[in-house]
C-alpha cells in the first residue's frame, strides 16, 4: 500500500476505517468514505481532516472497499 499523508503528516494505514459501502453502488462505491484514521503520532483525524483525506484518496477508498467485500 502506498504511503498516505495529509498536510505533510503520515497516516497510520492500520487505523483507516471506511463506512458508506453500498452494494447498490458497486463497483464505484462513490458513497464510501474514511470514517476514522490516526496519524502515526497517534493523533486522531478531525471530521474535516477525514473529509479531506477521503477526497484526496478516493481511489484508495475504492480499493479498500473491494478488499472488504471480497
Amino acid at each position: 500500500m502506498q504511503e498516505i499523508t495529509l498536510n505533510g503528516f503520515e497516516i497510520e494505514k492500520e487505523s483507516l476505517e471506511i463506512e458508506g459501502i453500498d452494494m447498490n453502488d458497486y463497483p464505484k462505491f462513490c458513497d464510501a468514505f474514511f470514517s476514522s484514521a490516526k496519524y502515526t503520532n497517534g493523533a486522531e483525524l478531525t471530521d474535516n481532516e477525514l473529509d479531506e483525506l477521503s477526497s484526496k484518496y478516493s481511489g484508495l477508498i475504492n480499493e479498500m472497499s473491494h478488499e472488504l467485500i471480497f
